[in-house]
């Protein structure tokens, strides 16, 4: 027995190797020109004439842009029914001539649809999923795959977002470098940290907590952001994140927009903001408020799955994406 104890911290060794070499990430191949784009609409509807912005961006990158078939197509709110729409999402995803697939539009939906879809021949021949707000459902289960996803606006948001936006966007696609310069902001807590970023729209994060598609946020950075939300909303999820233990092992936080927030004729008492600050407080991991990212015009591109170097002083933060080749 005594020889065996002396293998266990070979074998722990062993193990923890194993555990990271199964997080290097794939990366999907970078678009070129010649390369088709499909839009098409996981969750809400959405109709034609809005697309034709997004349409002409893509052209305009020398991409060809194919739509599916729930643009257009109603149900109540929704782009179709659920089969309808997943089968929609499953054809893009087998379809080797489309190296990328651009929500049209977010709302609420695309999470009952995932269970419907097969990522099989897509683990295989991984291709951009792009998009923010309800794609967080797509984000966080094909992050489990091991594979990297587009956190950046959706078709619907060409025709407003900013031009930075839209570059980052392009940049992220085309495999250009991805880095941003962040203002100070008084909440923010310095440090230095260095790992593979996660996360998205923090309501979606709540509602698949417990899922297949709930993300292990343990060893990476944090990133989330909200819209028309009760501020008791934001504590009540920042809670279960925190004494369901997801909270405790990040290296860092980055905060987005959280934007139009909703308070109670009792008013909360604390901004989003504020709530974020309090839940946070008794952790030592780096945090950045006021990312360009989320339900704002100036949505920033984020490459989720991939490592980036986060660094907060007393003048500002900078976040830095690792350059891979595909």
């Amino acid at each position: 027995m005594r020889r065996f104890r002396n293998l266990f911290p070979i074998i722990i060794l062993f193990l923890t190797f194993q555990t990271q070499a199964q997080r290097n990430m794939i990366t999907p191949q970078y678009l070129k020109k010649g390369d088709t784009v499909g839009i098409l609409a996981t969750a809400r509807k959405i109709d034609h004439a809005t697309l034709q912005p997004a349409i002409s961006l893509l052209e305009s990158w020398g991409l060809k842009v194919v739509l599916g078939k729930t643009i257009g197509r109603e149900e109540n709110q929704l782009a179709g029914a659920d089969w309808y729409r997943a089968t929609d999402f499953q054809q893009m995803l087998d379809d080797p001539s489309i190296k990328a697939i651009w929500a049209a539009k977010g709302g609420y939906g695309t999470v009952r649809i995932i269970d419907r879809i097969d990522f099989t021949n897509f683990k295989k021949n991984p291709k951009w999923i792009v998009g923010f707000s309800d794609v967080t459902v797509l984000h966080s289960h094909i992050n489990n795959m091991n594979i990297e996803t587009l956190h950046s606006i959706m078709a619907l948001s060409a025709r407003t977002a900013t031009p930075e936006a839209i570059e980052t966007m392009r940049k992220a696609l085309f495999g250009e470098p991805l880095s941003y310069t962040v203002a100070a902001y008084p909440f923010n807590r310095t440090g230095k940290a260095s790992a593979e970023i996660v996360g998205g729209n923090l309501s979606v994060l709540y509602s698949i907590s417990g899922s297949e598609s709930q993300i292990d946020l343990d060893g990476k950075i944090l990133f989330i952001e909200d819209l028309d939300e009760y501020l008791y909303h934001i504590d009540r999820m920042l809670m279960n994140m925190k004494r369901s233990g997801q909270l405790s092992g990040i290296k860092a936080l980055i905060v987005g927009g959280m934007t139009s927030m909703n308070d109670n004729d009792i008013p909360w008492g604390k901004n989003a903001l504020e709530i974020i600050q309090d839940i946070v407080k008794d952790y030592k991991f780096p945090v950045i408020y006021e990312f360009p990212a989320g339900h704002i015009k100036d949505n920033r591109a984020l490459i989720f799955g991939r490592n980036v170097s986060v660094e907060v002083s007393e003048s500002g933060a900078k976040i830095s994406f690792e350059a891979k080749k595909t």
